[in-house]
């Protein structure tokens, strides 16, 4: 009887444990792990969305940058924590899209090793020049350019397969040009060189360009979206260019926490995140830094995710691009 009674106290605890761990979740700072360094768009979403969820769910999100290796050192981190909801991951296309094709071998894998829980956002991406550098008026000035004299113009980007990166590589696809890619390590010190004249061009979200195009450091040739943009009036889309129709490039993110979190938990940072953007004062910064702002089911997230990375696959093979 003794015996039996255990066996039955176990089961039970096996059927409400996760409910109860989810009830009492979370008694501690979670840790939002952001795979690039502080500076850039991801950053700045991260600490203005991170703030609010702290505050609507009672605990500080201490922002984590964890850069390095096109977001796979921070990825892998979130990937080999402990599923118990206080360490998430916002990564982006990179991460969970492209970087399956670029790299040879990855420490992760996103069906298995990741607990979706919302897409985020995504970027309004500008393709910025410097006009001290480069006397181009617009995209197809560029692209003149670029073959008047192949692989001789400089495009900077923030680390091989970032998605500014990506977009480089789409763009000079679709074009039929070659540019000398110049890597930097993140969006923050590839933009001061471009600020700087070291180099012409670049590709980087309209978060981190804002006030480099305000104050006429840097101009915005086009917007790498099927459409002109609200918060760059005037600017085309690259894709109103000859021969570039159908062009898109977005750097799009979502939050994920390791797998085997439980769905309970899963579900209460989903709420929290939707909570947190539809602040109208969090989401009108957004708005204004040029973002896009997205919602889904972990289901969602997951179809989305596989989409993007067929798409990506087909630039990295085109482009034979491959990391160790």
């Amino acid at each position: 009887m003794i015996a039996r009674r255990a066996v039955l106290a176990l089961a039970l605890c096996a059927v409400f444990a996760p409910s109860a761990f989810a009830q009492t979740y979370p008694n501690k700072p979670i840790h939002l792990i952001v795979p690039y360094p502080a500076g850039g768009g991801t950053d700045f979403f991260a600490r203005l969305v991170g703030t609010k969820m702290a505050e609507l769910i009672g605990q500080p999100v201490i922002i984590e940058n964890k850069p390095g290796a096109a977001t796979n050192l921070g990825a892998d981190f979130v990937a080999k924590a402990q599923g118990d909801g206080y360490t998430i991951l916002l990564g982006d296309v990179a991460t969970f899209a492209a970087n399956q094709s670029l790299y040879k071998k990855i420490p992760f894998d996103f069906e298995t090793d990741f607990a979706p829980i919302s897409l985020t956002a995504r970027f309004v991406t500008v393709l910025l020049v410097n006009p001290n550098k480069l006397k181009a008026n617009s995209v197809a000035d560029v692209i003149a350019a670029a073959k008047a004299e192949p692989g001789k113009i400089d495009i900077a980007h923030a680390g091989v397969g970032n998605p500014f990166h990506l977009a480089s590589v789409l763009f000079q696809q679709a074009a039929g040009i070659k540019l000398n890619e110049i890597p930097y390590r993140g969006a923050a010190p590839a933009i001061q060189d471009l600020v700087a004249g070291a180099v012409p061009l670049m590709f980087v979200d309209y978060a981190t360009a804002r006030s480099h195009i305000a104050a006429g450091t840097l101009k915005a040739l086009g917007v790498a979206a099927a459409t002109e943009r609200a918060e760059l009036p005037g600017v085309p889309p690259v894709a109103a260019t000859a021969g570039l129709t159908g062009f898109e490039a977005w750097p799009w993110q979502g939050f994920v926490a390791p797998a085997k979190t439980p769905a309970e938990i899963i579900a209460k940072l989903n709420d929290t995140y939707v909570a947190a953007v539809n602040d109208p004062v969090v989401r009108q910064k957004l708005i204004d830094a040029g973002l896009e702002l997205l919602q889904s089911t972990p289901q969602e997230f997951a179809d989305h995710r596989r989409r993007e990375a067929a798409k990506w696959a087909d630039v990295v093979q085109k482009a034979n691009l491959a990391l160790d």
